[in-house]
């Protein structure tokens, strides 16, 4: 492993002991789920202050904004990198995670994704990036089984290009088909919403998944079929998590309800977790996502971290096998996982999840995996 903080002054033991954060403020970039992300950061660094931070120096974060774009993110990695900062957080775009990842990964700064979940966030296995979320194939398998137990075996994919989205549809595909499904993939770039409501009368879809980004084209796709006579059966469904956020529920009102996605959370928190969780629930004004509490769990590993192994980088990194934090989700462990290329968390809760259709800003669990 690089030794890149050797370079680096001694640190002052008054200073702040400073981590760089990464997230989508602006758009494209899904801003509520970087709040909710920065959110779940904040408050954990507030809790970890007033613990008396870390062997008495305040835990400071440096944030910078992704916007959704994987190149603003490699600069962001060089610029805090170069300003001393002991480890990287945050992300929630996965394209954008795995750009950060790789310039993190060549600079020896450690990473530790709290919600991209592209397998190969990495080109080759890293001592450098750990990540809380679960693995898109373990995820996506799980909606797989939801969608098959739930007897919706032809299944319509509707696709914008990107790595995340091609890898969401392959893991179904794969999945799917030797269970004696269908897979159909419809270019939402090349269909206006009206001809996706034709392509899933013409192939007798029994589900629709979205796999585009949110708002657009997914709500007027949502609104469309909503609208179809043809499609009052199908199932609408959206296993990245766009229905997660109040967003979703604001701009689709009834129209947003019954549309399952995947949640990373436990059937019950933890008492660390319902405390934290009423903590996000007063700063965001809002019920928190389960991305808020992957912000906390974050800092709550870093916090441990850097007070069993001090700020230095590399020490950082070759700790993460050692990892045994009580996060707000249960115990985290970091392991090495087939396929995976950096130390994962491979206990992360996975829920399917829809808002209530008779009370839309109510959650219903339909399956766990």
């Amino acid at each position: 492993m690089k030794a890149y903080d050797e370079a680096l002054p001694p640190r002052d033991p008054g200073r702040p002991v400073r981590i760089g954060v990464l997230v989508p403020l602006t758009r494209p970039g899904w801003v509520q789920a970087g709040h909710h992300l920065l959110a779940g950061l904040r408050t954990a660094v507030r809790d970890v202050n007033d613990d008396g931070g870390i062997d008495g120096a305040p835990l400071e974060l440096v944030v910078r904004d992704t916007a959704a774009d994987p190149q603003k993110a490699e600069a962001a990695v060089e610029e805090l990198a170069g300003l001393g900062v002991a480890a990287l957080a945050g992300e929630y775009h996965s394209v954008v995670a795995r750009a950060a990842a790789a310039r993190a990964d060549a600079l020896g700064l450690p990473f530790l994704c709290s919600s991209a979940v592209l397998d190969a966030l990495t080109e080759q296995p890293t001592d450098w990036v750990a990540r809380l979320s679960p693995p898109q194939s373990r995820g996506w398998q799980v909606y797989a089984d939801f969608l098959l137990g739930a007897g919706r075996s032809r299944i319509a994919v509707a696709t914008e290009p990107s790595v995340y989205w091609a890898s969401g549809a392959r893991i179904l595909r794969e999945y799917i088909a030797p269970r004696g499904g269908t897979v159909i993939e419809l270019d939402a770039r090349a269909l206006a919403p009206t001809a996706v409501c034709d392509e899933l009368a013409d192939h007798r879809a029994t589900a629709l998944l979205l796999l585009v980004g949110h708002p657009e084209p997914a709500v007027p796709i949502v609104q469309s079929v909503r609208r179809d006579r043809r499609l009052t059966e199908i199932m609408i469904g959206a296993p990245a998590g766009q229905p997660e956020l109040a967003e979703w529920a604001t701009l689709l009102g009834e129209d947003g309800a019954g549309v399952p996605f995947l949640r990373y959370l436990p059937e019950r928190l933890s008492p660390l977790g319902a405390r934290v969780g009423a903590a996000l629930r007063e700063q965001l004004t809002e019920e928190p996502s389960f991305v808020a509490f992957e912000g906390y769990d974050t800092i709550a590993v870093l916090a441990d971290v850097l007070r069993s192994h001090g700020t230095d980088r590399a020490r950082i990194a070759a700790s993460w096998p050692r990892v045994a934090v009580e996060g707000t989700r249960g115990r985290i462990q970091f392991s090495r996982t087939p396929g995976v290329s950096v130390w994962q968390w491979a206990a992360t809760p996975i829920q399917v999840v829809d808002r209530d259709p008779a009370e839309p800003d109510r959650f219903r669990v339909l399956h766990t995996g």
